[in-house]
């Protein structure tokens, strides 16, 4: 592996840092204090505005073609722009399912027309996406949704109900697959399509999470019509267009945001246990441990990752360790971050306690890293896999019609 940037990867890094001094806010040092993630109208709008931004400014859509509003450059200046983005005060990311899932998907798998269409206004900032995939009977096993597509002539008509969809409420447009024959194997029956969300039969229920917040939706699907000119992909291809996607998401969520090492042992200093410093205790001193090295684990991990892009190539299954681990530390973080604040841990209001309620918060939607972009148990299975090539799990429906499948009620 090689750590150092290249001589063009270090003139671009100068040039996002020029970009991002002349038009962010530095964040002070030792305030990563938690980032709300609730996204209200003033949000949506702050991070459509900084979209707008970036993109005119070339530092946006970084590997996509210049005709879409790209700069054909490389995954690799993706990621160090948004190594250098970081470290400034901008508004929450709300464009990660379409310019980073859903336009990358469709202008490899989609119709040129499609991507003219969609890549940038995407793009620019003018419209949101957000993803269709999930259902009360099928998340791990996304092969096992029942929402039915039906076509009729030059249209298709869809019934069902998605769950989970992050944003919903404010998308304008979303990435759904459905399943178009049911008397396929389960992977086989699948087609995907590009759903405007203002059509009619479509209904968006927000969720109230635990956390107080609403981004988590569910999504009613009723007799709703889908010209075929929105298909992306061959009919039953579905499958093979969601796994394009899929591998965009695990990349994307790599590394669960929030409280790290730097911030427990920063707090395992500040805080009194038994009439000491916390970071005194051999317990407290064995977690910490346990946690730098899963840090340091993971960030050479991300640089293997780094150094495959750098080199043109395609990180293998990496995605998936960094995103099993990273989540779990995270979640095991916060929980000990809150019994290190003794009292002060149950106290959820932002403006008194200790860290901006940033472990607290951190506690409730940590769980939910360990279900997006890939169960804990779906990514032990591609590590086993792809990884220790072990033999892969007993499927006993493998080979047998969707519509012959068991189920709880019959």
């Amino acid at each position: 592996m090689d750590f150092s940037d290249t001589a063009q990867e270090a003139e671009f890094r100068a040039e996002a840092k020029a970009f991002l001094a002349a038009n962010a806010e530095l964040r002070p040092q030792g305030s990563d204090a938690y980032r709300s993630r609730a996204f209200n109208h003033e949000d949506v709008q702050r991070s459509k505005q900084w979209q707008a931004t970036k993109a005119k400014a070339g530092f946006a859509g970084f590997h996509w073609p210049k005709k879409y509003g790209g700069r054909e450059g490389s995954q690799m200046q993706a990621i160090i722009f948004a190594q250098e983005e970081d470290k400034y005060i901008v508004p929450p990311g709300i464009f990660n399912q379409g310019v980073g899932m859903a336009l990358p998907t469709i202008m490899s798998c989609g119709t040129p027309a499609q991507a003219e269409r969609y890549a940038r206004p995407a793009l620019f900032g003018e419209e949101v996406w957000c993803q269709l995939f999930s259902e009360p009977a099928a998340g791990s096993d996304l092969a096992g949704l029942r929402t039915k597509a039906e076509q009729r002539g030059d249209e298709w008509v869809v019934n069902g109900q998605k769950v989970w969809t992050s944003n919903a409420h404010f998308s304008q447009f979303a990435m759904l697959v459905a399943r178009s024959n049911p008397e396929l194997p389960k992977h086989e029956g699948l087609t995907f399509f590009i759903l405007d969300m203002s059509t009619p039969g479509v209904e968006v229920r927000r969720i109230k999470q635990i956390s107080g917040t609403s981004n988590f939706c569910e999504v009613f699907l009723s007799d709703v019509i889908i010209p075929d000119s929105n298909r992306v992909g061959a009919v039953g291809a579905g499958w093979k267009v969601a796994m394009t996607m899929l591998a965009n998401e695990r990349f994307a969520v790599a590394q669960a945001e929030g409280p790290d090492f730097d911030d427990i042992f920063q707090l395992a200093k500040q805080v009194q246990l038994d009439g000491k410093a916390a970071i005194e205790d051999s317990a407290v001193r064995e977690n910490l441990v346990t946690w730098y090295c899963q840090s340091q684990g993971l960030k050479y991990t991300r640089l293997r990752m780094q150094t495959a892009l750098s080199r043109g190539k395609t990180p293998g299954p990496e995605a998936s360790i960094g995103k099993l681990v990273s989540a779990t530390k995270l979640q095991e973080i916060a929980a000990f971050g809150i019994d290190l604040l003794g009292q002060a841990g149950a106290v959820m209001d932002g403006e008194l306690a200790p860290y901006n309620a940033w472990f607290q918060n951190a506690l409730l939607y940590a769980p939910g890293k360990r279900i997006a972009g890939g169960t804990d148990e779906v990514l032990r299975n591609i590590i086993a896999e792809r990884v220790l090539k072990m033999p892969p799990e007993l499927r006993v429906d493998k080979g047998m019609p969707f519509n012959k499948i068991p189920t709880g009620t019959r």
